[in-house]
């Protein structure tokens, strides 16, 4: 993931600090090498660095302490602070302006991820209500109108095309469809290049001046580093961005595009993309980034997840099974299926406060695994994953043969689902009770009563 190194090393200058009655101003001097080290090698552009370092210094020199802090959870404190200040402070939303349709113009270098992302951002917002419509502005890249139909078709979102003419005259085309068809979000997929030219730029002028869109998104590949910058500025002097979305968080970038291109063209990164799926998207929260590039984990996202993940009826009928301790095949089936859609493990246990990240490195689930595991229940009748106490041998062998494996891999899932089972017990009754009020005080309790294994 990205910032896994720079977590790892700014973690171990804060190691140092740790133990420390109080900090000298060489024990600060020392720290804040190592930071201005570990962002430097990140690729974080030299002056933010340089700004960023003297702004913590002079906290961390100062007056700016509180009493129920040590001093090393004090630095930590503020270097917190600093970065999510560096990134935006907060998060920002899309700016859909008072007209209808609403145009969301996707610009960016060719490579970077616009087509992909773009067709993402209109999944995400779908989710919310919106009605959005994709349509086909790049001419000039080989299969572009393809590549954006075929992930419009996996999305189940429209998308408008009218071949290789000018983009000037699809885009104008596209927004009367979109009026005519109740369409009320466009998203313009551009033309990119390999670098800036002026014939690149002319042409996304002319379509910014005729369709006058009211966010006008800068798709950047957060593993290019400084160039992303450099694309991001080029751009904005440009075209005049209103908002960035970081493409393969994923992969591994160093991180320095998230923590730089806020402070070198002041535009907000509004979103992130997160993996390859077409469902791995976030919103870009500069606080929250700045809690997992410090390892505190990213708890409000993680339940998020869950709350987007999870069915809240079938929850709910979970809950009262737990009550009653019955746990069948059919709720070990609905949990599995609700943690597949949580997406990437390790992203997800990245999340959660004190996790190791190199011990979390490849986490990831076997999806092989979980798809023999559906089959097998799927080739049970009704009453046998309502009551799995009744397979015996031959039931077994039917199974098996019903889904093309073996009795061995039928028992396997049998022994899993029992010690799910015995586990879930601990959650029945009192226990359950208990669980519900402490989480509740903890602000959790509209997730609800079903518990992903």
């Amino acid at each position: 993931m990205a910032f896994e190194s720079l977590s790892d090393k700014l973690n171990e200058a804060f190691k140092r600090l740790k133990g420390k009655g109080r900090l000298t101003q060489a024990d600060i001097k020392e720290a804040m090498r190592e930071v201005r080290m570990a962002l430097l090698e990140a690729d974080v552009s030299y002056k933010v660095v340089k700004d960023f370092t003297k702004t913590v210094t002079e906290r961390a020199s100062g007056a700016d302490v509180l009493e129920a802090l040590s001093p090393a959870q004090m630095v930590i404190k503020i270097v917190n602070e600093e970065l999510c200040s560096l990134m935006g402070g907060e998060n920002q939303k899309l700016n859909y302006g008072s007209k209808s349709p609403s145009v969301i113009m996707l610009v960016g270098l060719q490579g970077a991820g616009k087509t992909t992302n773009g067709a993402k951002l209109a999944g995400y917002i779908r989710k919310q209500g919106k009605r959005p419509l994709l349509a086909a502005c790049d001419i000039y890249r080989p299969a572009a109108i393809k590549q954006l139909e075929t992930v419009g078709a996996q999305l189940n979102i429209p998308v408008f095309q009218m071949g290789q003419i000018d983009p000037v005259e699809i885009a104008k085309s596209a927004i009367e469809y979109a009026n005519a068809h109740g369409n009320d979000v466009v998203f313009l997929d551009t033309a990119g290049r390999l670098h800036i030219d002026e014939q690149l730029m002319n042409e996304l002028k002319n379509i910014r001046d005729t369709v006058q869109p009211s966010e006008i998104m800068l798709v950047v590949d957060a593993m290019t580093g400084q160039d992303a910058v450099n694309a991001a500025t080029a751009f904005d002097e440009a075209l005049g961005v209103t908002g960035v979305m970081l493409s393969k968080l994923d992969g591994d970038a160093r991180g320095g595009a998230a923590l730089s291109i806020r402070a070198a063209t002041g535009k907000p990164i509004k979103f992130m993309g997160t993996g390859e799926k077409l469902d791995m998207i976030e919103p870009f929260h500069p606080d929250r980034m700045a809690s997992r590039i410090l390892g505190m984990g990213d708890v409000l996202t993680l339940i998020e997840k869950a709350e987007a993940s999870f069915d809240e009826k079938k929850a709910q009928e979970a809950a009262e099974r737990l009550r009653a301790n019955k746990f069948t095949l059919n709720d070990y089936l609905d949990q599995m299926e609700q943690l597949k859609n949580m997406g990437d493990l390790e992203n997800l246990l990245s999340m959660v406060p004190g996790m190791d990240a190199k011990a979390l490195k490849g986490a990831k689930l076997d999806e092989k695994a979980m798809a023999h595991q559906e089959a097998i229940i799927r080739s049970m009748t009704p009453r046998e994953r309502e009551n799995p106490s009744i397979l015996n041998s031959s039931r077994k062998k039917r199974i098996a043969a019903g889904c093309g494996l073996q009795v061995v891999d039928v028992n396997r899932l049998l022994k899993q689902y029992e010690m799910l089972h015995q586990m879930m017990k601990q959650f029945s009754g009192k226990n359950m009770k208990k669980m519900q009020r402490r989480m509740k005080s903890m602000g959790l309790g509209k997730m609800g009563g079903g518990f992903p294994f």
